[in-house]
């Protein structure tokens, strides 16, 4: 069995259509709470706070007809702090994965829909279920793959060993060994990090020159970037610590054009 990876069949367009399809906001989304809106203000906030929401629906006439938040809940009657929902606030519930975590870039929360009614809620803190940390994975992970089969190209032979330092290439060695020993049909190439395919792509003189004209100097921090929300998600650590919730979103929106452009490198 040859030891050079297969010709990719995974596009960026495949992965969108994966988790633009079969994935959606039902798959992250929590089931709204309610309270009356005449029951006791101060009463539904303790409630809240117990539960630890920072919205809950209001009910009147057995339907869901708005939302009151916690921050505002003083005295008197929930009906008095009640806020109707408006259409900016709404998605519905068969809406993308990958467009419900481009809509919470600006908004702490979404109601989702079901038959034109508000049924659930998801909030910035969904996206850190499975089903968003599978998309990511593989959206970083294509990208990686990506970056090997640029250096297989452009560094035939294992041409790239003279750009790494003597210390990263004794890693890769090391590795290789190991990885031999366990009869993998694999190459020095195989066994090289995240870091070291950055490093190496970003040497290639085009690849430089039209990554600078895109992302400026910043291509090698959007990648170590890439690479650090990689680890996060291969060891279940929260997604969005040292970071604000803005800036991943942002950052997985680079991603997604990075992985464009080195899909179309030669």
């Amino acid at each position: 069995m040859s030891h050079r990876m297969k010709q990719l069949k995974s596009s960026y367009r495949d992965l969108r259509d994966v988790f633009g399809r079969d994935i959606n906001a039902m798959h992250i989304l929590e089931q709204l709470q309610s309270c009356h809106a005449e029951e006791s203000a101060a009463a539904v906030r303790q409630r809240m706070e117990k539960l630890d929401f920072d919205v809950m629906g209001t009910e009147d006439k057995g339907e869901v007809d708005g939302y009151v938040e916690r921050s505002s809940l003083g005295t008197g009657a929930c009906r008095t702090y009640k806020r109707k929902f408006v259409s900016s606030e709404l998605i519905e519930e068969s809406t993308p994965l990958i467009d419900v975590f481009s809509a919470l870039r600006d908004a702490p929360r979404k109601f989702v829909t079901h038959r034109n009614k508000v049924t659930g809620i998801v909030t910035r803190g969904d996206l850190q279920k499975a089903p968003v940390r599978m998309w990511l994975f593989a959206l970083i992970t294509l990208l990686e793959m990506h970056l090997l089969r640029v250096i297989r190209s452009k560094y035939p032979a294992d041409s790239w060993t003279i750009h790494l330092s003597e210390g990263r290439i004794a890693y890769a060695q090391r590795l290789f060994a190991l990885r031999k020993k366990r009869n993998e049909a694999i190459d020095l190439a195989d066994c090289l990090q995240f870091c070291d395919k950055r490093q190496l792509v970003l040497k290639i003189p085009e690849i430089r020159e039209s990554t600078r004209k895109q992302w400026g100097e910043s291509a090698g921090n959007l990648l170590e970037s890439a690479e650090k929300l990689r680890d996060k998600l291969c060891h279940a650590q929260d997604i969005v610590v040292g970071s604000t919730w803005q800036e991943v979103i942002d950052l997985v929106k680079n991603i997604e054009h990075l992985l464009e452009f080195f899909e179309h490198c030669e």
